[in-house]
């Protein structure tokens, strides 16, 4: 399984489902008694599944990563629990809604995870997970939509796991016995505008040093050649001294749209396969 910062995904979730909460509806989080969070990261779902439900439910955060979960804790406040996604710490039948956000994109075997979700879970199982296949980038930088694009596509061919799983989760749902399948999707936008936050200044800082870039260095080798990512590398830094000249005229604007598809499932009151 790959591995992320508190940082990371500080940056990437920023604002997510603070804009719109429809395309959880079919949660029905309204009406849940016990929630886990697979998979929580910091917590960026939890506190919305946390707001959304009603006062006397518990949800709880589960995470692989104890740094991940100590930020978890001590943002949320909520309860969190140390555990693998594909051997969960919790007994058959034990929740009525397990959830997972952008978890399965990074899993090697993504239906190892689902077949747990479905044991623990008496009810629902959902995942939100994204397809960065359709990840769209505008800029008032003019180098930086095709760039872009130029690493994503080059990243999608290197990386390891299916990170444009989106809405390919029902098949993995379906394989697992769920039943009443669904899905909606959700756009999450994250808009840079003046005045730049502390994020939005480390973002670009990280583009002019070519350190966002580093981070997937293995997968873009992998894909291109180490003379492609250099050279790759030497434009995305000058892209970046681009974006930071316009932000100190408080002239730089831009707008990534990642779409995330929600995937819910029933467990039937037997189980997937006659084993309840």
């Amino acid at each position: 399984m790959r591995r992320f910062s508190a940082e990371y995904l500080e940056r990437t979730r920023q604002g997510m489902w603070s804009d719109s909460r429809a395309a959880l509806s079919d949660l029905d989080l309204q009406n849940r008694r016990r929630v886990l969070d697979v998979g929580c990261g910091t917590g960026e779902l939890t506190r919305v599944l946390d707001a959304e439900t009603p006062p006397a439910a518990t949800v709880i955060g589960v995470d692989a990563d104890p740094d991940l979960l100590a930020v978890a804790r001590h943002e949320t406040g909520l309860p969190m629990c140390a555990g693998d996604a594909s051997r969960l710490p919790f007994r058959t039948a034990s929740a009525d809604l397990v959830v997972c956000q952008a978890l399965l994109i990074n899993l090697p075997d993504p239906s190892l995870a689902v077949r747990e979700f479905v044991r623990v879970s008496d009810d629902l199982v959902a995942a939100v997970e994204p397809d960065n296949a359709a990840v769209t980038v505008s800029s008032t930088v003019d180098a930086e939509e095709g760039l872009e694009r130029e690493a994503r596509e080059a990243y999608l061919r290197g990386v390891d796991t299916d990170v444009a799983l989106g809405g390919k989760a029902r098949e993995l749902f379906e394989t697992a016995g769920l039943k009443d399948v669904r899905s909606s999707r959700y756009h999450h936008e994250k808009r840079t505008t003046a005045p730049y936050s502390e994020v939005e200044l480390r973002s670009a800082a990280r583009k002019a040093s070519g350190a966002g870039l580093a981070d997937h260095r293995e997968e873009l080798e992998r894909a291109t050649s180490a003379a492609a990512y250099d050279d790759l590398r030497r434009r995305w830094r000058e892209m970046g001294r681009s974006v930071i000249k316009r932000m100190r005229a408080g002239e730089y604007e831009r707008l990534e749209r990642v779409p995330f598809d929600v995937t819910v499932g029933r467990v039937p009151a037997n189980g997937p396969a006659g084993d309840r």
